[in-house]
């Protein structure tokens, strides 16, 4: 790994913020390196308020979207609301219609089949509606590039509103309201949303408008805070404020279908890693292996004793998820090695036969081994669908892009996007692709970095200095938990490796006359012999382990060097 070190603030200011909040240098130095500067601003991050949400009307198109759902409502109009198969899509289609719920009984719910109709808005999902005499579609965590299905539906007198924070593409569908803070018309202060978030600005619009409190909606936020996580956007801003309160929610009173899932774990707090860990995987599984609906049904439902049906249902999928997910790497991992003459900058593997509900993990697994950007490739129907993982720094979107001849759709984010194309076309998509990575990835961005927040000394690590730390969480992109590298460590004789064939590193770590803590490195095994033999350097975050009742901090490392010459 490469190991970068983050620049070090003016002295003057690490000073003057340490006066202001009455904290040590070291806690002010660590919140100047995320922008925050004075004690206003460190109030906002220390402590989020609802009060700094923004305005659900200064996105665009929505009081378009509320006067229509309120027509729809006086009107007796049949309503669908319609999300992708993910964690994102589905907790936003059970958020937004369990609101509507509240005060109308006449909407449906939908979620594509994976398998069948793909991601996205579908002909099918358009034509269901058509069947039932709906004449309003919601749709969430989807829609931005559906030009020409809305326009399908519009034929059949159907109407959409779109609920989406995708990348839009060069036409914007005709839609009755486009909500997706990345349009370039739309000035809404922050465009991070996930798709569930935006799905809480439509139903915080439509509360403003009953003149509920915003407190009324508190309990929607569990399902904000789990797309968040699951979403991987950025926790700053908005985000931050959406999944400290949702966390408190799933800590406190969380809907019976997230309380069915975790309470066979009997863990006392979860943070927004659980949630990315516990509840993520296991309400993605129901799409990933049977459909997704069916976690909207656990996430909708308002019995415990029925839920916990559902939940032990939806952990049978994610158990079969994990080994296809195993297989499926190890049969990927075959092919690389086997095909591999030269040095690529891609990763591109396919098998008609790989369940395409698992591929999107399998090219996160092939990054871990082959650091660069992977598409990992299907059959679906008379087609090839893809998932596309990338690697930190590159926009793995922007190369679909260049490669857009050779696609039939694709859409997504900077670091992970989908795609089909024609069978014919692989080959030359495969080689485009690697064209266009190669003409631009910066050759840096193939070794995997880790952003040092400081240096730190063991004995500056106390119980005191972990309780002002923990108030930084939520930890994601934007606010990563801190990093810290300490030199000239020893191993008092305890590191051994642990787990699965040994291929995690425990130790615990001396500097010279400091405190002693334990450490344990993931995927780290191979690192025994090096801490054996020599001191070292090490990259860490702080965690709290507790073991028989007992809880202590400890490192929990992410690299480890040998110091040189001191063997």
């Amino acid at each position: 790994m490469r190991w970068t070190l983050k620049a070090r603030p003016e002295a003057g200011k690490i000073q003057k913020l340490a006066n202001e909040l009455g904290v040590d240098e070291l806690v002010a130095f660590l919140l100047l390196q995320r922008g925050i500067e004075t004690f206003e601003e460190a109030k906002k991050f220390f402590r989020p308020s609802v009060e700094d949400l923004h305005d659900p009307f200064l996105m665009k198109d929505m009081h378009k979207a509320v006067i229509r759902i309120n027509e729809a409502v006086e009107k007796g109009e049949n309503i669908l609301v319609y999300g992708d198969y993910d964690v994102d899509g589905t907790t936003a289609v059970a958020l937004v219609s369990s609101y509507l719920k509240t005060f109308y009984p006449q909407v449906a719910t939908y979620i594509p089949d994976r398998y069948e109709e793909g991601y996205g808005v579908s002909y099918q999902g358009i034509d269901f509606a058509h069947d039932n005499d709906i004449s309003l579609i919601i749709a969430l965590d989807c829609g931005i590039k559906a030009v020409d299905k809305v326009a399908y539906a519009s034929e059949k007198g159907i109407d959409f509103v779109i609920c989406d924070h995708h990348r839009p593409g060069d036409k914007i569908p005709e839609a009755v309201a486009v909500l997706d803070p990345k349009q370039e018309d739309c000035t809404y202060p922050y465009d991070e949303l996930c798709g569930c978030g935006i799905g809480f600005k439509l139903i915080q619009a439509l509360a403003a408008g009953k003149g509920q409190d915003i407190s009324e909606l508190y309990p929607y936020l569990d399902l904000v805070a789990t797309a968040i996580g699951a979403d991987i956007v950025p926790i700053t801003g908005e985000n931050r404020v959406l999944a400290s309160f949702g966390l408190q929610v799933i800590n406190s009173h969380p809907r019976a279908g997230i309380a069915a899932i975790i309470k066979p774990l009997k863990k006392k707090k979860l943070s927004i890693t659980d949630v990315v860990f516990i509840i993520a995987p296991r309400i993605n599984a129901a799409g990933r292996i049977k459909h997704g609906q069916h976690a909207v049904n656990l996430l909708t439902e308002t019995d415990i004793n029925t839920a916990v049906i559902f939940a032990e249902e939806i952990e049978t999928y994610n158990q079969n998820r994990k080994d296809l997910d195993k297989q499926i790497t190890h049969e990927a991992l075959q092919q690389i090695q086997q095909n591999e003459e030269e040095e690529k900058f891609t990763t591109v593997v396919y098998s008609e036969d790989w369940h395409k509900g698992v591929i999107g993990i399998v090219a996160s697994r092939l990054i871990e081994t082959y650091y660069r950007p992977t598409l990992v490739f299907t059959r679906s129907g008379e087609k090839l669908a893809a998932s596309a993982r990338s690697v930190k720094g590159f926009d793995v979107y922007n190369a679909l892009e260049a490669c857009r001849e050779n696609l039939e759709q694709f859409g997504g984010h900077k670091y992970a996007a989908g795609l089909t194309l024609k069978e014919e076309q692989y080959e030359a998509f495969k080689n485009r692709f690697e064209e266009v990575v190669a003409e631009s990835i910066d050759e840096n961005l193939l070794q995997p970095e880790v952003i040092i927040d400081t240096e730190l000394q063991l004995d500056q690590i106390t119980p005191r200095f972990y309780r002002i730390l923990k108030q930084f969480a939520p930890f994601g992109p934007g606010n990563s938990a801190p990093v810290f590298l300490s030199r000239r460590l020893k191993d008092t004789g305890y590191g051994k490796g642990v787990g699965e064939e040994q291929k995690h590193l425990k130790l615990t770590a001396k500097q010279g006359n400091s405190p002693a803590f334990g450490g344990i490195g993931f995927n780290l095994g191979d690192k025994l012999p090096l801490i054996r033999e020599s001191y070292f350097d090490a990259v860490y975050s702080l965690e709290e382990n507790e073991w028989n009742g007992q809880v202590s901090l400890q490192l929990k490392l992410k690299d480890i060097k040998p110091v040189l010459g001191n063997l």
